[in-house]
């Protein structure tokens, strides 16, 4: 007996052929989407949110823009999230891991329609992506022991990632801003202690690193201005006990003598607590949470300055920084870390005022000002800088550098090519599509930058062809150019995330025979 029904009434099931076609068509539109942003001369998106206030992101990183997008193809989703992991891991390249993956399966396609079997295609893909692998390997250059050519290093990878940002008219300005706030780390990846600020006005080149760190709050009126080697208390404590906490309380009274007692017994509560906490010896009080005018004007009598309200991320920021603890109760000084640092003064950048901690703790804490003409070129110069600074941090760490521009995909796939020339069977099929592929991100880039990319891929195929070419795209002069002449460096780190991710995905999706979407459930009563 046939079973006709398995499934609940509205779940669908796409098998064969067709669910590979879905996979196929879903990642390759994803992978066109993000293309056009692809090198030095991609272009942005603009991205609307249809929520409140319609808010606009202008943007070219691929992370951001997959992230922003509801997708309903399940293989569109797998690129989405290589992506994200390719940003969390290493910062940049979140744009070339999509197109390859995209490049791979466009591929694969092919390779497929001409009846090879996808484990073979999957199996001549590993070969490929090993041999690549290996042969970038061969090609590193590690300058960890010299100090001077290292940062010559970091400052080429820094340009590079910019160059394909908006701050790439500045890029010199910001690659020595992220270069001077990574080489203070000392080696750690723990970007919390690069703190970054921005307000806008003024152009992106006004802006600044500021050793130390800069909460975005005023000082209180009547409290000192300026401290030298504070002791500073971080807390997130209500300090506003001036209403009845307890919900749905109510006190009756009989006169308003005892409306005044009331109010004097909760002053009386709340000096108890603001003595409590001066006994800790501190100079420097800041709180999560509101401080009222009574409490503010105990601290302001007894010379401490009083910070409120000052954001989570900034007083956990701040705590890290100053090698101090957040407090919440106040009953043991002894147990309480409380934070240093040699100065606290306010200052002033465009209009606002700040509040700036120099000589802190934790050394190599700094803050980066960015300023520029709008809330969406700052959001987008952040992401370009934190990309840069992610790059960066990972480099100091793993300090293998490899030229950039197109040359290590040129590099990779003239090795894939030979070995596919010694490999018998269907699998060499593979492993060519995969040199096809890896092809694209040269062609990508020159085709972004409006120039003809059959005949440039040409001329660099022929120049690799000649022993330890270092020959790449030059995108500014539009012609095959020199990438150590020209400084244009990447992290080893970096490509090898993205070949490695790209390859994974492009397996996975390849595996899929079946698409099986759930029915979706009913609301009760309906």
């Amino acid at each position: 007996m046939a079973i006709d029904r398995l499934f609940k009434d509205e779940a669908t099931e796409e098998k064969g052929e067709r669910a590979r076609m879905a996979s196929f068509i879903g990642a390759m539109a994803i992978a066109d989407l993000v293309k056009t942003t692809l090198g030095p001369k991609g272009m942005d998106k603009i991205l609307q949110s249809t929520g409140r206030g319609h808010s606009v992101t202008v943007t070219n990183d691929g992370a951001t823009i997959l992230k922003s997008l509801h997708i309903d193809n399940p293989a569109a989703k797998v690129l989405v999230d290589i992506s994200k992991v390719q940003d969390d891991e290493v910062g940049d390249g979140t744009t070339s891991v999509v197109v390859l993956a995209g490049e791979l399966l466009r591929e694969a396609e092919k390779l497929v329609n001409a009846k090879i079997h996808p484990m073979t295609i999957i199996a001549g893909f590993r070969m490929a992506s090993e041999c690549a692998r290996n042969v970038l390997e061969q090609k590193v250059v590690d300058n960890k022991q010299d100090a001077e050519k290292f940062r010559l290093d970091l400052m080429n990878i820094a340009r590079t990632t910019l160059s394909s940002k908006i701050l790439s008219q500045d890029k010199e300005h910001f690659a020595k801003l992220a270069v001077d706030a990574v080489m203070r780390l000392k080696g750690s990846t723990n970007l919390e202690a690069i703190q970054i600020i921005k307000k806008p006005g003024g152009s992106l080149k006004d802006s600044f690193l500021d050793e130390g760190f800069i909460l975005d709050k005023k000082i209180g009126v009547g409290q000192p201005k300026r401290i030298e080697n504070a002791k500073i208390l971080v807390a997130n404590t209500a300090m506003d006990t001036d209403k009845v906490k307890i919900y749905g309380a109510r006190v009756r009274v009989d006169s308003m003598a005892k409306v005044a007692d009331l109010e004097a017994a909760e002053k009386e509560k709340m000096r108890e607590k603001v003595q409590k906490i001066i006994s800790h010896g501190i100079n420097c009080f800041v709180n999560r949470q509101l401080i009222y005018n009574f409490p503010e004007e105990l601290f302001a009598d007894a010379g401490i300055l009083a910070i409120e309200h000052a954001d989570f991320d900034g007083i956990e920021r701040l705590g890290l920084v100053t090698g101090g603890e957040i407090a919440s109760t106040f009953d043991n000084p002894e147990s309480v870390k409380l934070g240093h640092c040699k100065l606290i003064e306010e200052i002033m950048i465009g209009e606002d005022k700040l509040i700036h901690f120099s000589g802190v703790e934790m050394g190599q804490a700094c803050t980066i000002v960015l300023r520029g003409a709008s809330p969406h070129v700052l959001d987008e110069a952040e992401r370009s800088l934190h990309d840069a600074l992610c790059v960066l941090s990972q480099t100091v760490n793993d300090s293998r550098v490899l030229l950039g521009g197109g040359w290590p995909e040129m590099v990779m796939a003239k090795a894939v090519d030979e070995l596919a020339k010694k490999t018998p069977g269907k699998r060499s099929h593979a492993i060519e599509a995969f040199t096809r592929a890896l092809l694209a991100i040269p062609t990508t880039i020159a085709d972004n930058a409006g120039l003809d990319s059959a005949e440039l891929i040409a001329q660099l195929r022929a120049e690799h062809h000649k022993e330890e070419s270092n020959a790449g795209i030059d995108v500014i002069s539009g012609s095959v150019g020199d990438m150590s002449e020209l400084g244009i460096s990447e992290s080893f780190k970096v490509k090898q995330a993205v070949l490695l991710s790209a390859t994974e995905a492009a397996e996975m999706i390849l595996r899929v025979d079946e698409i099986i979407t759930c029915a979706p459930r009913r609301r009760e009563g309906m």
